[in-house]
């Protein structure tokens, strides 16, 4: 019996992480949830699965959560009460699917605990991957990714030499615009963008997809999750998404993990720590589909991915600075408050503005995305 904290249990990872426990009532014990200010949801999630802990990041929600608790769930509160869940001497795995900026307090907390941990949110890699990674040697974390794409790869790696791979292959979906031409995209509208044609996910993550920031994003990831550099790590676009990624060796060799469209298969892969869960999806029918398409990424109509890999060039805080400036810009974006195509536009500018400073610790990680965030909520402003 694993002892489990969700860390986001309320959104679409944390509701589907709840399915895959429900169905091994013998290997999971959920021990506490954490949401940020979804009440009722966490409220019905804690009646069904009577967690020791329950955390609420806005304090504000805690007044309405405390009386829909059943008995004997504590309310932890803050942004240091998830800390303090994710840490908590009776968690043993922690699956982190807390989204954006806001869940890199307490996946460090996880890793200063030295946790078994399910990681689903990119942006902890993405603004301290360099620091996290660090601690995680130092204080014997395991961190096995939960995104799709770095499941498969991790899964790739397994049995092989690390020392014999040649390059990393991230796949895209290309996501909801991939064949619109470049003339219909300053009018595309949020909700023709937040159409995505294979995954069912947040709003924010899938208008990355649409801009394919979210695979830059991605690439910064895997530049720290695997230990590889940028110049080695390729996007391809494969819209049937089947194939999830693959890793290429020095001898030509190829290996790929391919399967069905469901999150709850890279989530099972992280929680069963090391062993396969038996879920009841749908088979991979590849003689129906009969042929699967690669494309390269287009950087002319959607340069948002070569950002990525400005950042991690510049190095530092850049990374950070990038994500944070990517949070304004799709939630203006999403407002009507600026074009789809002036989304890449202004995090350029504002990545370009932050003068460079190494990376030293997840407080100045978190620091520099709130500049890059504020940065480019001003530009739109400004206008």
């Amino acid at each position: 019996m694993q002892r489990l904290a969700i860390l986001g249990s309320t959104g679409s990872i944390g509701v589907q992480a709840l399915d895959v426990v429900a169905r091994f009532p013998g290997r999971f014990e959920v021990v506490g949830l954490a949401a940020h200010r979804n009440v009722e949801r966490l409220a019905e999630q804690a009646r069904a699965f009577r967690p020791r802990f329950v955390a609420v990041a806005d304090p504000a929600a805690a007044g309405r959560l405390r009386p829909l608790l059943p008995p004997g769930t504590e309310l932890l509160q803050g942004d240091d009460g998830v800390a303090a869940l994710a840490a908590h001497p009776e968690v043993e795995l922690v699956l982190a699917a807390i989204a954006g900026g806001a869940g890199l307090r307490s996946t460090a907390a996880a890793v200063e605990a030295g946790k078994w941990i399910g990681l689903a949110n990119k942006e902890s890699l993405v603004l301290a991957g360099e620091v996290i990674m660090r601690r995680a040697a130092e204080r014997g974390a395991t961190i096995v990714p939960v995104d799709s794409e770095h499941s498969a790869i991790h899964q790739s790696l397994l049995g092989h030499n690390r020392g014999e791979v040649r390059r990393l292959l991230l796949t895209a979906s290309g996501g909801p615009l991939r064949t619109v031409p470049a003339a219909e995209l300053p009018g595309v509208t949020p909700a023709r963008a937040l159409r995505h044609p294979t995954w069912s996910m947040g709003d924010k993550i899938t208008i990355d997809s649409a801009t394919l920031m979210n695979k830059g994003l991605e690439v910064i990831e895997a530049r720290w999750l695997f230990d590889v550099e940028a110049r080695r790590i390729d996007i391809l676009v494969h819209p049937e998404s089947v194939v999830h990624s693959m890793v290429e060796y020095i001898d030509g060799s190829v290996v790929a993990q391919l399967g069905v469209s469901d999150m709850r298969g890279p989530i099972s892969y992280a929680l069963g720590q090391g062993s396969r869960l038996a879920l009841d999806l749908a088979p991979l029918d590849l003689a129906r589909l009969g042929r699967l398409t690669f494309e390269p990424p287009d950087p002319e109509r959607f340069p948002a991915f070569t950002l990525a890999y400005r950042a991690l060039e510049l190095g530092g805080v850049a990374p950070a600075v990038l994500s944070g400036a990517d949070e304004a810009a799709v939630e203006a974006f999403l407002g009507g408050r600026c074009r789809f195509t002036e989304i890449a536009a202004l995090c350029a500018d504002v990545l370009e503005a932050h003068p460079p400073a190494p990376l030293r610790t997840v407080e100045q990680a978190i620091a520099a995305s709130d500049w890059g965030k504020r940065e480019a909520a001003r530009r739109v402003m400004k206008g």
